[in-house]
């Protein structure tokens, strides 16, 4: 018999027939396949983030600091890609976006139920009673520990003093600023050319990049429908808006302000 990987092509493992009979416009508004594709676009590429996301808490968990370090990487890198993304979005005029807007019908951005999986990855736990009824996986995430609660468990296999109430607590109960976490992140700190300061940074560059998303897709519907209310009935850009600046990581960004406490290694 034959070697069954000799008979795969390009297209066939691709599955390039479905991909690109995935595409269907409903106006003849040359924009519309435009809009189209960017937005199943980011929905791989959520799909990927997500699978990063998993492998990364497994590589915190096992104290696998240069594995950690190489997938949050990865996912600060897919993050930059979506924000660039927008740049191709933003090609598009208000007119243009307006000649096929109505056929969106109640259709929206926020419907994303791999976005909303991936905040709760990352630690949000407050969502509509709705969401969760209706998603599944929605309520498994939020039921699971975040990625943040993964850092900690790492730190605490790194021989830093991570509070035990810290780790035993609820997943399912949202993460507030903790005192004794951010004692603990300061020791982290007090040796930037550590791993657990590395691994530590690179949760903060994949916050970043998700503030970062949060704010272009700001300005683009700023620019696509200024005021208006958005697709689906939502507040459009003042929606969008008030998720600015709520960092995932919120202790990794407060304690930077006192992190001239510890004296420098060697200083």
């Amino acid at each position: 018999m034959g070697d069954p990987a000799e008979d795969v092509t390009y297209g066939g493992y691709l599955r390039l027939d479905r991909l690109l009979s995935c595409q269907e416009p409903r106006t003849g508004a040359h924009d519309e396949l435009l809009f189209v594709i960017i937005h199943q676009v980011y929905e791989l590429w959520f799909k990927q983030l997500l699978h990063e996301a998993a492998l990364l808490q497994r590589r915190l968990e096992e104290d696998n600091s240069a594995g950690a370090l190489r997938t949050a990487r990865r996912i600060s890198k897919i993050l930059k890609t979506v924000v660039g993304q927008l740049d191709i979005l933003e090609t598009m005029t208000p007119r243009q976006f307006a000649s096929f807007r109505d056929a969106l019908g109640s259709s929206s951005g926020f419907q994303s139920a791999q976005f909303r999986e991936l905040e709760a990855v990352l630690g949000r736990r407050e969502f509509p009673a709705s969401d969760l009824r209706d998603d599944e996986r929605l309520r498994e995430a939020v039921a699971r520990r975040s990625v943040f609660d993964s850092l900690l468990r790492y730190l605490r296999l790194q021989g830093f003093a991570v509070p035990d109430a810290a780790l035993d607590r609820d997943p399912r109960t949202p993460w507030r600023a903790d005192e004794d976490v951010q004692r603990a992140l300061l020791k982290v700190y007090a040796d930037e050319s550590g791993p657990a300061a590395e691994v530590c940074e690179s949760l903060v560059d994949v916050d970043e990049g998700v503030q970062e998303w949060r704010y272009r897709h700001v300005k683009m519907v700023e620019r696509t429908i200024g005021a208006k209310i958005g697709t689906g009935g939502s507040a459009g850009a003042d929606y969008l808006r008030s998720t600015l600046f709520r960092p995932a990581f919120p202790d990794l960004w407060e304690v930077r302000s006192r992190i001239e406490e510890v004296p420098v290694h060697g200083a």
